[in-house]
């Protein structure tokens, strides 16, 4: 089992010492063991560039290495001119394969805390798109039940409960995916991104949902995954605040990309919601070199992106 080098500055400088008393001590000549201790002294000059950082070791490196040639030209005259040369091979040059060994351990610790941190964006992607949607389909299903005029009164109140703890528990799901995303962009991977899937699939859980479409298909592929994240934002809203409500979708393809989402603002009170939804959504559209407009008027909410598509001609 080894031994850690809890102090390799001192190790450095007490072998450094040995081997210049040695050479001092022995007067004319260099003693048979100076090798061994140059060895040593090497050894612990790997250590520091090893183990050590900042500017305080190198310092001490370069010192060391200097005081090397003293004794060494002292005790053999005829050394002078390679006692420079055997001091850089015996303190510096060790000292810098160290450092470079430390720097890459380093470089390698990176790298994996990178990993971690994309699988994690990956782990909440998914969880945001996958239970997300699920969690707000459960809550348009809920609120068309509980619009709905053959529902019993004493069985009303409940369902609005379920509406109200999908959104909730939506609510939560989200406040968890900003916790594992840490600041990391979402990767761009929809699940499907197709949009008259999706409006299919919101009108089967009981938002009355239209899609009107201007312009060639299909959108380029990343176009098409920010459109997509921009419908299904909008539709979760629906389903949160205007539970019910129908939702119109309008996707005009020409030189730029314009989807505009609207549905009618309701008298019922609004859901909670904390609005990182539509913050991180904004983001989105403008890491695609887009726009995202939300305005209520005309009674009416609009969310309206606007994205570059000159591609989609």
């Amino acid at each position: 089992m080894g031994v850690p080098i809890r102090r390799p500055l001192v190790l450095l400088a007490l072998c450094s010492t040995t081997a210049q008393a040695t050479a001092l001590a022995m007067g004319d000549g260099v003693p048979p063991w100076t090798g061994a201790v140059l060895v040593v002294v090497a050894v612990c000059a790997f250590v520091v560039g090893r183990r050590e950082s900042g500017g305080r070791p190198a310092w001490a490196v370069l010192l060391v290495s200097l005081l090397q040639t003293v004794p060494l030209g002292l005790a053999a005259p005829h050394a002078w001119a390679t006692a420079p040369l055997l001091a850089l091979l015996a303190v510096l040059l060790p000292w810098l394969v160290g450092r470079s060994a430390r720097q890459q351990a380093e470089l390698a610790v990176a790298a994996a805390e990178r990993v971690h941190l994309r699988e994690r964006a990956r782990i909440a992607h998914d969880a945001h798109d996958l239970l997300g949607h699920e969690l707000s389909l459960l809550a348009l299903r809920a609120g068309a039940l509980e619009l709905a005029a053959d529902l019993p009164e004493r069985h009303r109140g409940a369902v609005g409960e379920l509406r109200a703890g999908a959104g909730a528990a939506t609510e939560r799901l989200a406040g968890l995916v900003a916790l594992l995303r840490d600041g990391e962009p979402p990767p761009l991977r929809p699940q499907d991104a197709d949009l008259a899937d999706l409006a299919h699939r919101a009108s089967a859980a009981g938002l009355p949902v239209t899609l009107t479409w201007h312009g060639p298909r299909p959108l380029p592929p990343a176009v098409a995954a920010t459109a997509h994240r921009v419908v299904r934002e909008a539709l979760t809203n629906a389903a949160k605040h205007a539970p019910g409500a129908p939702v119109g979708i309008t996707v005009t393809a020409a030189e730029d990309v314009v989807v505009t989402v609207a549905n009618p603002v309701t008298t019922r009170r609004r859901a909670p919601g904390s609005g990182t939804g539509l913050a991180a959504l904004a983001e989105r559209v403008r890491s695609a070199g887009g726009a995202l407009d939300v305005s209520t008027s005309g009674g009416a909410f609009r969310l309206t992106a606007t994205l570059p598509g000159r591609e989609a001609r």
